[in-house]
């Protein structure tokens, strides 16, 4: 491995590929363009920062992010070891302190010695025919994207992902807020929760519906990540949107009356100590004045709400993968360029970090003269390589990206009853990843012991 493989963009993609990489023996040139130069959303000079939450969803493995999370600790991933290591009670979800989690992976990139780190913006596709690794996610600066347009050929997509904003935790009104997970998950007490009565709930849909929002462009007029809708646009939808959305109640008691809420704001810690908590299912593109008028007077328990960080929105843009991506990974155009991440098509930060797993791994073969086989779509990984390469989905099915989910994997060959279909899909995939990693002659982490009927739920 006489030459280096150049990684172009520090999130959780680039990351993953870089530490994988090195660890198996390549030199490697990370190329971050922070802090010489950041996006809008980005605040810190760290690599993989978390910009929309610090919660990467649920760690039961009966979802299919939760699988995920199983499989990348399996196969050894950089970026779930840290997120274990970095992890802040949310029940059964796996959250972290962000400056911990982006601090760790820093410093072992750092420390790395066959890591180069360079602070610069990359504006162009590198030169072949080594083999690179393009992982600049959604928030691709206008340079690299246009380079990028110019190879393949076709259109890319952008959409807007918006960001929920974080409240400093000795702000909230201790005598509103009720600790409580949903079912006593996790530790049983890992969010807080700010309930509202009917009325409560009414005023406030009415204050989002007449709040001023951040004025959009033309170039903005593109849907939003369906998993990701600002709260106003889901408020737009029925006014009862929100409570049965992330202000649904269920698996809630308010301890002060012994009864379910009419609708709650959940609040997730950001750090172990507690000192800033995320407003779960927040994310807005209200002005800023509006969010501090809005959520503080309509939202009890925020009266003397001090913001540590208020909500935005921010550009995402992909490629759309199935019509420029070979089956290799690797962009049709220009062979040596591997894709990896957000910009790819995948959504999620686990899902971003898989997707640099693959990248990674898939260089590492080409580089040693071998084959890589991906593992099979019965897998987590395997269900998104699915999507990315257009198997998961009808002929005239609008390539957009999306977060892991079931309907992902191949059906199971015969008819089960609704409740047998996740376990059975779990063993399924548990059993082929397995079955893969022998016939890859790859080292595999053990699956995990067997959870409790309250952990599994899910």
């Amino acid at each position: 491995m006489q030459h280096p493989v150049h990684i172009v963009g520090g999130g959780l993609a680039g990351t993953e590929a870089a530490l994988l990489l090195a660890d198996a023996g390549a030199d490697v040139v990370l190329h971050e363009q922070k802090p010489e130069r950041r996006s809008p959303a980005h605040k810190e000079d760290g690599l993989a920062e978390l910009v929309c939450s610090n919660s990467l969803r649920s760690d039961n493995p009966h979802n299919a992010i939760g699988l995920l999370h199983e499989e990348l600790r399996r196969l050894g991933s950089p970026v779930l070891a840290q997120a274990d290591r970095a992890r802040v009670p949310a029940g059964d979800a796996l959250a972290v302190d962000r400056v911990a989690f982006s601090g760790g992976l820093t410093a072992q990139v750092r420390a790395h010695p066959r890591i180069r780190l360079s602070s610069e913006e990359v504006r162009e596709l590198p030169a072949g025919p080594e083999p690179c690794i393009v992982a600049t996610g959604p928030l691709t600066s206008e340079a690299l994207a246009r380079s990028l347009a110019q190879a393949v050929g076709a259109s890319q997509l952008a959409f807007y992902d918006a960001i929920a904003p974080i409240v400093a935790g000795d702000s909230v009104d201790s005598d509103v807020a009720f600790a409580q997970s949903r079912y006593g998950k996790g530790e049983g007490a890992d969010y807080l929760n700010l309930p509202l009565t009917r009325e409560e709930y009414e005023a406030f849909v009415d204050e989002l519906l007449r709040g001023e929002k951040v004025a959009p462009h033309e170039f903005e007029q593109t849907r939003y990540f369906e998993g990701c809708l600002p709260i106003e646009v889901m408020a737009e939808r029925g006014r009862d949107t929100l409570a049965y959305g992330p202000m649904k109640p269920v698996g809630l008691t308010d301890p002060r009356t012994g009864r379910r809420p009419h609708a709650v704001v959940q609040l997730r810690r950001e750090d172990k100590a507690g000192t800033a908590w995320n407003l779960v299912g927040f994310q807005t593109r209200l002005t800023w004045p509006e969010q501090k008028r809005i959520f503080s007077s309509r939202i009890p328990g925020l009266a003397k709400a001090e913001w540590v960080r208020l909500g935005q929105v921010h550009r995402n843009t992909f490629l759309n993968a199935p019509r420029v991506i070979a089956p290799d990974g690797s962009l049709k155009a220009l062979p040596h360029v591997y894709c990896a991440g957000q910009i790819t098509g995948v959504e999620g930060y686990v899902e971003s970090a898989a997707s640099g797993h693959v990248a990674a791994r898939r260089v590492l073969a080409r580089l040693r003269g071998t084959e890589f086989v991906p593992p099979p779509g019965t897998t987590a990984i395997g269900a998104l390589l699915r999507h990315v390469s257009g198997e998961a989905h009808p002929d005239d099915y609008e390539y957009q990206p999306t977060n892991v989910v079931y309907a992902l994997f191949p059906p199971l060959g015969e008819r089960h009853k609704k409740h047998e279909r996740k376990p059975r899909m779990l063993a399924r995939a548990r059993r082929d990843l397995t079955a893969w990693a022998v016939e890859q002659r790859m080292p595999l982490g053990p699956e995990p012991a067997t959870r409790s009927s309250n952990e599994l739920r899910p």
